[in-house]
């Protein structure tokens, strides 16, 4: 495998395009109902399809170099003041590592996580 891109939904497809946009990642619009969207080696397709049951369920795991150096960039960014929606948890320690959440304006919540080193 080379990569995995998840088809996520979008409840108001131009708010979630624009909040991806200001969360820093880049836009290919791929026709007028999905776009491709990607930040350094990962990447998901966001579509203008919402199903409740689906996008409620929607969980994606990104992991990251520094969660409590990304939590710091996430908050500055103010998205939750921004974007109708969205919501930001500060981070969770675990045994396993750490994380932090946000939500976009849909509700599809993504974990930005860190491992710990053992």
């Amino acid at each position: 495998a080379v990569s995995i891109r998840p088809f996520i939904g979008a409840q108001d497809f131009e708010l979630s395009r624009s909040f991806y946009k200001a969360l820093g990642w880049e836009e290919t619009a791929l026709g007028p109902d999905m776009s491709v969207f990607k930040t350094q080696n990962i990447a998901f397709y966001l579509q203008k399809a919402y199903v409740k049951d689906w996008v409620d369920n929607t969980m994606l795991f990104v992991e990251v170099g520094d969660v409590e150096q990304y939590w710091e960039e996430l908050n500055a960014l103010g998205l939750p003041e921004k974007f109708k929606g969205a919501k930001l948890a500060p981070i969770r320690y675990e045994d396993w590592g750490s994380e932090c959440f946000l939500h976009d304006p849909s509700g599809i919540l993504w974990h930005f996580g860190q491992f710990s080193k053992k």
